[in-house]
Parts: structure tokens; C-alpha cells; sequence
């Protein structure tokens, strides 16, 4: 029953940490309409919150080595509601863009922190279970986020997008103040400053955490350039899709919500190791797929590709707690922070590629990628009876 309950309270934190990090990509035209500023400028509301995890994840992992998890949890989703809702009244771009720096300010203090709470209270088929259902809740928020801001924003405007994203924040937050036990096998670092800089100099030899966060960069990057660019050749023939056309491709997300925890099983019965492999290589034969001249096949290599990427995701998240049994949140914030860049990376780097090759380029990088990712993971992924190497 304990293990359900958590189980439940990370989908909740799940939802709520991703609810709010993509939401704007819904309602970016109505923010430029709004503003008076040029398209590409409202893409910096998304910057803006993914800057500041990047930047806070480390050390929101520190506090909670010292404080401990689930008042920290519970405490940074309630707050998020607060941001949320001056993001929804701001005036102007800058007052909006810096509620948004302060969403992304407090949100590593529900996914760092989640994800160092199972590593320590879960164990083994449990841990994979729950890292499975967190990472079925982020997928399913990620959608929702774009989803009921897009849809409230059809009936009222762009501000009850956000207000409406508030709301579920919130509700998210009391479901995991209900159900989320308190911590039982935490143990708060002492010796201050000196203590998490010593767990910080353990981390930075770690190389299995190091195999770990290359997959979560892999993972990211190959998301966002997929997703970003493809939306260019969506939007030229043969395709010409609409605006609205376009943003429903993000459906495809929601084959995560299913794969993943049905992944877990799998790597429960064949070992994270073999279910990584097999992620990597549904993730490259979708993106292959994608290169097809029709629509359906598109879709189905979208689908394809985010079914095997988000495994890889939900096996990098249940492996930190094992990468690294000490100072585990901290941990998780490194995890962050460079799955972060790798997506700040897939944005950016694809663009040269684009312009000079097309989409059959990006695919070539994503492809290159994932491959890598595959690579780093079956090295890393050892169970914890196999013997280590170095």
C-alpha cells in the first residue's frame, strides 16, 4: 500500500512539475498579439523557466540532503501555483518572463527531490515501478500543460490558460501532501557546507552518475530537436499543416504515458541494460520513419521515437538512487541541470543542419544521438549485484 501511495504522489509531482514548464508553447502567437513583440522573442517564456532549473537543481539538491524531502516537495508545489498566477495578470513580457524565471526557480524542488524520495524509499522493482510512474505523470503533465492552456485560451484568452494551469498546480500539489508518506530511511548530512561539498567531490568521480546524466542529456536533446524542427517540415509541403494541425502532434507524447510503464516491467524481467538497448533502437527507428513522404508515417515515427526516448528517461530517473546511494538529491539536481542543457542544446544545434540539409539532417543528428545515449546507458545501467569496474 506504502509503495502505491508513493507511487501516486510522484504522477502528482510528475504533473505538476511539467504541467507548468512547457505551458506558454500553447498560446505563444496570443502572447506576441498581446505584447506587441516579435513571435520569436515570446520563446524566451519557455527559456526562461528552463534557465532557471538548470541553474537552481544542484543546489535545491543540497537543501534537501539537509532538510530533508517531502516538506520540500510539498512546500515548492504549493508555491508554484503563486508565480503561475502573476505570470497570468503580468503587464507586460519582462514582468511575465521573470514569473516564469521564478516558476523554474522552485520547480527543481519537486523533481529533484521526488526523484531522491524513491531512490532512498523505494528498492529494487519498486524503485523501477515508481520511477515509471513519475515519469508517466511528467509525460501526461507535459501534454496537459500546451492541452488546457490551448483549449482554455480558445474560450477566454491566454491569462486562464495560465490561471487554469494554476489551478491543476495546486490541486497536484494537496494530492501529494495526502498521499506522499513521510520520508522513513532519510538521513540529513551533517557537517554543513564542508559535508555537501565532500558529497559533491564523491559525485564528480562518479561515473556511473556521469553514464546516467549522458543519458537524460541524450534524451532531452533528442526531444526538443525532433519536436522543434520537425514542426518546419510539417508546416512545407507536401504536409502544409496548420497551426492548430501542429500543435495537436504533441498527442504523440501521450504513447509515453503507456510505453513507460509497461517498460518498467520489462526492465524488471530483462534488466535496465537490455530494455535501454531496445529503447535506443525503437527511438532510431522512428526517427528513420519520420523520413517517409506521408503524414500517418510522421505520426508513427513520432510516436515511435517518444515511446523509446521516454523509457530511457524513466530508467535514467530510477538509476540515480543507485549511481549514487549518497547524497542522492544533489545528485538528482546534476541530472537536471544537464538534462537541461541537453535540451537548450537540441534547439539550438540542429539549426545549421536544417538550413543545410534539411530534415533528413536533424534526423541524422538526433539519430547520432540516441545512439550515443543507447551506448551510455548499457555501460552504466548495471545492476546492482554485477560487479563493478572501476
Amino acid at each position: 500500500m506504502r509503495v502505491d501511495r508513493v507511487s501516486l504522489a510522484a504522477a502528482a509531482a510528475g504533473i505538476s512539475t511539467f504541467l507548468n514548464l512547457y505551458t506558454p508553447q500553447a498560446v505563444l502567437p496570443s502572447l506576441a498579439a498581446t505584447f506587441g513583440v516579435p513571435l520569436a522573442r515570446t520563446g524566451l517564456t519557455i527559456t526562461a523557466s528552463l534557465l532557471a532549473v538548470a541553474l537552481v537543481a544542484p543546489f535545491a539538491g543540497a537543501i534537501s540532503d539537509a532538510f530533508g524531502r517531502k516538506r520540500l516537495i510539498v512546500g515548492a508545489a504549493l508555491a508554484v501555483t503563486v508565480p503561475t498566477v502573476l505570470v497570468a495578470t503580468s503587464p507586460t513580457l519582462e514582468a511575465m518572463l521573470l514569473w516564469r524565471f521564478v516558476q523554474g526557480l522552485l520547480l527543481p524542488f519537486v523533481f529533484a527531490v521526488t526523484v531522491a524520495y524513491i531512490g532512498e524509499e523505494c528498492e529494487g522493482p519498486a524503485a523501477i515501478r515508481a520511477a515509471g510512474v513519475y515519469s508517466s505523470g511528467a509525460i501526461f503533465g507535459g501534454f496537459s500543460g500546451r492541452f488546457v492552456a490551448g483549449i482554455a485560451a480558445e474560450f477566454g484568452g491566454w491569462r486562464l490558460g495560465f490561471l487554469a494551469a494554476a489551478a491543476l498546480t495546486g490541486l497536484a500539489a494537496i494530492a501529494v501532501a495526502i498521499l506522499l508518506p513521510q520520508e522513513k530511511k532519510f538521513r540529513p548530512m551533517r557537517g554543513g557546507v564542508r559535508a555537501t561539498l565532500r558529497g559533491w567531490r564523491e559525485h564528480m568521480g562518479n561515473g556511473r552518475l556521469w553514464g546516467t546524466c549522458a543519458v537524460g542529456f541524450g534524451m532531452l536533446f533528442s526531444v526538443v530537436a525532433t519536436f522543434t524542427y520537425v514542426n518546419f517540415r510539417l508546416a512545407g509541403a507536401p504536409f502544409n499543416l496548420s497551426p492548430g494541425a501542429l500543435g495537436s502532434v504533441f498527442s504523440v507524447y501521450l504513447v509515453g504515458v503507456i510505453t513507460t510503464p509497461l517498460s518498467t516491467r520489462l526492465a524488471v524481467a530483462i534488466g535496465r541494460q537490455r530494455t535501454a538497448a531496445l529503447a535506443a533502437a525503437v527511438a532510431i527507428a522512428g526517427e528513420l520513419w519520420t523520413l517517409l513522404p506521408t503524414l500517418p508515417a510522421v505520426i508513427l515515427g513520432l510516436a515511435l521515437a517518444s515511446a523509446g526516448l521516454f523509457v530511457a528517461q524513466a530508467l535514467g530517473l530510477g538509476f540515480i538512487g543507485v549511481a549514487a546511494p549518497r547524497a542522492r538529491s544533489s545528485a538528482v539536481g546534476i541530472y537536471v541541470s544537464t538534462y537541461y542543457v541537453g535540451g537548450a542544446l537540441g534547439g539550438l544545434l540542429p539549426g545549421g543542419l536544417w538550413h543545410r540539409f534539411g530534415w533528413p539532417g536533424c534526423v541524422a543528428l538526433a539519430c547520432a544521438m540516441i545512439l550515443a545515449m543507447g551506448i551510455a546507458a548499457v555501460a552504466t545501467f548495471r545492476d546492482p549485484a554485477a560487479p563493478a569496474h572501476g
